[in-house]
């Protein structure tokens, strides 16, 4: 059975386009899932890129044409300025983290409920009863949200030094454990697919 890891950053907005097709490719490849969120604004620098607003403005306005276009391409809602972005990354990563060790929800529709919330719903995904309502959403006991705390601080920092040890440099990125064949962005989720229907 090939084991995804999923590198991801819960405001990106190429994140948000990837929907649940990871989910629906693993599901169909018998394929299973580790969500690793992590602080993309660390990871860039250390990858040789940069963050998104110290990039030049060429690249900045072609961004913005890339995400209407797939947006339309995709046919998803998405405001392209939203209103709480960027916002800090890390409560809601933690809540992810511990929502996977807990196990007792949907942690891919948790994940996607982060990114909806910024994307299209003008949400604050930083604001601990945001965070507390897509928990419940997703299935999970809000109080998740305390109580792993700690473990998801550890762990949100370690997620960071797996992407660096792993080749990671952007978000959405997947990295096949079993082959090591690595996959950057939404983009590149057929590509992923096809690798694992040829075993």
């Amino acid at each position: 059975m090939a084991h995804i890891d999923y590198y991801l950053g819960t405001i990106s907005p190429w994140c948000y386009l990837a929907g649940d097709r990871l989910e629906r490719i693993a599901q169909e490849h018998g394929a299973t899932i580790t969500y690793k969120p992590l602080d993309l604004m660390q990871l860039f620098p250390r990858t040789g890129g940069q963050t998104p607003g110290e990039r030049h403005q060429s690249r900045k306005d072609y961004r913005m044409q890339e995400l209407a276009r797939w947006r339309d391409r995709l046919g998803v809602e998405m405001t392209l300025q939203p209103a709480h972005f960027p916002v800090n990354m890390a409560p809601s990563s933690y809540a992810i983290i511990a929502a996977q060790q807990d196990g007792s929800g949907d942690t891919g529709g948790l994940v996607q409920g982060f990114l909806r919330a910024v994307w299209a719903e003008d949400r604050d995904i930083s604001d601990d009863a945001v965070i507390r309502e897509i928990l419940t959403a997703a299935g999970f006991d809000p109080a998740i949200a305390d109580k792993g705390l700690f473990a998801g601080a550890e762990q949100y920092g370690r997620n960071l030094e797996d992407a660096v040890a792993a080749g990671v440099f952007g978000a959405p990125f997947y990295v096949v454990r079993d082959s090591g064949q690595t996959f950057w962005g939404q983009d590149r989720l057929d590509f992923l697919a096809e690798h694992l229907a040829a075993g």
